[in-house]
């Protein structure tokens, strides 16, 4: 079984998940959101799909829904929290290879010029988005937000992400043509998520591109003279 089938599937392994573990299962459901959230190197773990997922399922009475929620809230909270000390204690000293694979300057760089067009909001932001919202913390550590600031946005988010997420499944899931078709949910899912940041990507390059192009016309303009 391969990542990307066990993800496309989500419901029905999951389902069989909770039928051999039973109230075990909300240990895994909140070990997997903590280790998506809160640690650099497993950013590859499924958030969005198995929020509406596990949803899905309590709306079929597998899982009791104000558990499931508590549940995700709390790992997400303390995944991001976590994250964020890590990347207070480490500090930019976790950047400082070049050929690294994940933590590259680079990143640095155009993660805290993010925070600084979007302030705190990119904690809510990046909720949203995959592999980003597992990064971002850890950057607001090392740039040292200020933890309080932090924690407010980091509270506001979980509570957005995981709210909204699991209870579309909850409510939605059960719909015979979602339920039918729920690999392609997961791919819209996966699609939307991945939208912030192409726009914000188009967004920079636009930028960039005007930048070049003023450049050009005042080199034009120094040459002529």
């Amino acid at each position: 079984m391969n990542a990307f089938n066990f993800i496309l599937h989500l419901d029905t392994y999951l389902q069989q998940i909770i039928d051999q573990l039973g109230a075990l299962s909300y240990a895994l459901l909140f070990l997997v959101i903590f280790a998506e959230t809160g640690l650099v190197v497993t950013p590859f773990l499924p958030g969005d799909s198995l929020l509406f997922a596990a949803g899905t399922l309590a709306g079929g009475g597998y899982l009791e829904l104000w558990m499931l929620l508590a549940t995700f809230f709390a790992a997400a909270v303390l995944g991001n929290t976590t994250n964020y000390w890590i990347g207070r204690k480490l500090g930019a000293r976790a950047f400082t290879n070049a050929n690294a694979r994940f933590l590259k300057p680079g990143y640095l760089a155009q993660t805290e010029a993010f925070f600084e067009r979007h302030g705190g909001k990119t904690i809510i932001l990046t909720r949203f988005v995959p592999i980003v919202r597992t990064f971002a913390p850890f950057v607001a550590g090392v740039g040292r937000m200020p933890h309080g600031t932090f924690q407010f946005y980091n509270v506001v988010g979980a509570l957005l992400w995981v709210a909204g997420l699991t209870l579309a499944g909850y409510f939605f899931g059960s719909i015979p043509i979602v339920k039918e078709n729920f690999e392609y949910v997961v791919i819209l899912i996966v699609l939307l998520s991945i939208v912030p940041p192409v726009v914000e990507y188009l967004k920079h390059r636009k930028s960039a591109d005007r930048g070049r192009t003023s450049y050009g016309a005042v080199k034009k303009a120094v040459e002529k003279e």
